[in-house]
């Protein structure tokens, strides 16, 4: 552990805390094997079948190519055999314990929820399945609906906003929580990160390997593992 100074005084902020809000992004999940989306091995850094991800993640190329579009989900986004970390299953601890009140979460892969965290607000959806628009049909898969309906993954895409009652939810947490910390995140995708204005409490908490833009207005910046940092949180907290 390299801040276990700096980890002393979080597990003292979260003994002490009965309203803390997580809030992560991909660097939560890296732990369980998949690869953040920007980094060095990351899915925006390859290009398929000629496409940019980024460009196949349009709802325009949805709409337009939907046979690449599910095919491109499938081969490099298919997040199912991948298992939680003991971060996440350490917040799900911290959630029993009734401190941490939600954990909002930038991550498209329900790792959160494959732990058994309840209260996940999954701000750019996830791709955990599939749901025809028409009449609301659900799948663990792609599946060609008898209704003839449009079927994707309830998953924002870019051109498309994110959905209204999970970012009020967000707000509403963010801003009344008493902590607030931030892992595996750098911040600079937007609106996500814009909600972090928001929070008005005590202890602003940043674990993450690179420099944030919030870093100079916490009152802790931990360089660490997301997982290792909880795992220990978890350990000492009884």
């Amino acid at each position: 552990m390299k801040d276990l100074k700096k980890i002393e005084e979080l597990l003292k902020i979260i003994k002490e805390s009965n309203n803390i809000v997580f809030f992560g992004g991909a660097g939560t999940s890296t732990e369980s094997g998949i690869n953040d989306f920007r980094g060095k091995n990351g899915i925006y850094n390859q290009k398929y079948k000629g496409y940019n991800p980024e460009e196949i993640l349009h709802i325009d190329f949805f709409l337009s190519h939907q046979k690449t579009f599910n095919e491109f989900l499938k081969e490099k986004m298919n997040f199912k055999n991948f298992k939680p970390n003991k971060g996440h299953y350490a917040l799900t601890e911290l959630e029993k314990m009734g401190k941490l009140k939600a954990i909002i979460t930038q991550n498209i892969d329900s790792l959160h929820q494959k732990a058994n965290s309840k209260n996940v607000l999954e701000l750019h959806g996830t791709i955990a399945y599939f749901q025809c628009l028409s009449c609301g049909k659900i799948e663990d898969e792609y599946f060609s609906c008898d209704c003839g309906g449009i079927v994707r993954p309830p998953v924002t895409l870019y051109g498309e906003s994110l959905n209204e009652e999970v970012v009020e939810k967000t707000i509403d947490y963010i801003s009344k929580a008493e902590t607030l910390i931030i892992a595996g995140t750098s911040l600079i995708v937007y609106p996500a990160a814009y909600y972090i204005k928001y929070f008005k409490g005590k202890h602003l908490i940043i674990i993450n390997a690179t420099e944030t833009s919030y870093d100079l207005k916490a009152e802790l910046v931990i360089r660490d593992n997301f997982g290792d940092v909880f795992d220990y949180i978890i350990k000492h907290i009884k």
